[in-house]
């Protein structure tokens, strides 16, 4: 689903919860610029999953900066993982997700809620659930924080935290 999708909010509600129930969780694409034409044409599209919270007591996840069709099977990818017992630490490496690129995990700060994951609302209406944002290497291996990263690569996939870098590990000592 696209937020471009023209439904009522209950239905959209109803759509949400019947593809979680189906599938393990929704996921929904949102581009880098708003329905209406407005927003930053150059800002990074993503996609985060509706319903995993819900239906398997695992967080929901969001990804950034990836090709839409990418980052469907990115989701589809961790929903399968955790609802069949994996579990995520933030900090850690995983591959699988996308061949030669391993991802890992961090939290998502509360204030990015509303931005990251709008449609999720509908489900969870007082905005209670846990949310992770997966960060994906470069096909150098280098990720958004380091300096040696390819150019715009930060800025292209932000890190969901208060301050903009990860919070749940220290980059090259106990995390990538």
């Amino acid at each position: 689903m696209t937020v471009s999708d023209t439904r009522s909010d209950e239905e959209l509600r109803r759509w949400l919860l019947d593809t979680a129930e189906q599938y393990g969780a929704a996921v929904v694409q949102v581009d880098g610029v708003e329905a209406d034409g407005t927003g930053d044409p150059g800002a990074a599209p993503f996609a985060f999953t509706v319903g995993a919270w819900r239906r398997a007591g695992v967080p929901e996840a969001v990804v950034i900066g990836l090709p839409p069709e990418v980052a469907q099977a990115v989701l589809n990818t961790y929903v399968a993982r955790a609802g069949a017992g994996e579990r995520f630490r933030p900090g850690e490496s995983y591959d699988g997700f996308l061949e030669g690129c391993p991802v890992t995990f961090e939290r998502v700060a509360a204030q990015f809620y509303p931005e990251y994951f709008g449609h999720a609302f509908l489900v969870y209406r007082t905005g209670q659930f846990a949310a992770v944002q997966i960060l994906v290497s470069a096909p150098d291996g280098s990720w958004p924080w380091q300096e040696d990263a390819p150019g715009g690569f930060a800025r292209w996939q932000p890190v969901l935290t208060d301050s903009g870098a990860p919070e749940s590990w220290v980059p090259g000592v106990d995390g990538p």
